[in-house]
């Protein structure tokens, strides 16, 4: 019976459960702050490492990046049952279903190059130019680049024809880890799933472009209006860097948040089944 493919229910939500998965999100950030801090900082100097290592360190960064998630994902599963989020969960991904993540990071760095390579076809190889590790220049110089019009349209036409890679790869670790299931086969329902409720999914979109550029803009913009300019420069700093990693370590229990609640919807806790990490 295992070899017999299995259609992966879902439940389809309104748009508002978007910025109930974040409130959700933040209600168990807060419960474990310090734990959570602590596995998004591990999480992020994994990755750092990994994209250290010579040549290919930033390629490979992406690929291993669903199965460093893992991890994360782990800690917000143990928490929901009661437990404690640890830093040793975020090697969870490398002990479970590793093939199928590693094919996930594959697929999404796949994706992510074809996307910019296309961007070719309507800004004459711009983008490519801008994002060649080669190309070095002032800060000056990117910012007299991006004004360009042609360069932006093809960073837009880049970004839409990521959405579908985005969108496929947004539940698909979680659904290899927690329902068993492969590499394509958690890309497909993630992709339905996603196009299923993508009105939850703009609302939480919308609600991650407040939290992340609308708020620190506007903190920075204060700063800069009613204090000195070192001294504003610092205050932000010191507010904004608590602030991004609460943030980031909410976003992040929002990956686990958000699958919950479309994949097993309504359910109790037993039918879940994974290791003890």
């Amino acid at each position: 019976m295992s070899g017999i493919p299995r259609e992966i229910v879902f439940t389809r939500h309104p748009a508002r459960q978007g910025m109930v998965w974040l409130v959700a999100a933040f209600a168990m950030f807060r419960k474990q702050r310090l734990a959570w801090v602590l596995l998004v900082l591990g999480y992020f100097f994994l990755l750092m490492l990994v994209r250290a290592l010579p040549a290919v360190g930033p390629y490979l960064m992406t690929i291993v990046k669903p199965t460093v998630a893992v991890g994360l994902l782990a800690a917000a599963w143990t928490q929901e049952r009661g437990g404690r989020p640890a830093l040793a969960q975020l090697f969870s991904g490398f002990r479970t279903n590793l093939i199928a993540l590693l094919a996930i990071g594959l697929f999404f760095a796949t994706g992510i190059a074809l996307a910019v390579l296309a961007s070719s076809l309507v800004d004459g190889g711009k983008l490519l130019e801008l994002t060649n590790p080669g190309t070095a220049m002032t800060q000056d110089e990117l910012a007299a680049r991006l004004e360009d019009p042609d360069l932006q349209l093809g960073m837009l036409f880049s970004a839409l024809l990521s959405i579908p890679v985005v969108i496929a790869t947004w539940w698909a670790p979680a659904l290899v880890v927690f329902q068993d299931v492969g590499a394509a086969a958690a890309l497909a329902a993630s992709l339905r799933a996603a196009l299923a409720n993508w009105k939850p999914l703009a609302v939480y979109a919308l609600g991650v472009f407040f939290y992340a550029g609308v708020v620190p803009g506007l903190v920075v913009l204060l700063m800069a209006l009613v204090l000195p300019p070192a001294v504003g420069q610092m205050l932000a700093i010191a507010l904004l860097l608590p602030y991004s990693l609460f943030l980031a370590a909410t976003l992040h229990v929002s990956d686990y948040v958000s699958y919950r609640d479309v994949f097993h919807s309504g359910e109790t806790l037993a039918p879940l089944t994974y290791g003890t990490d």
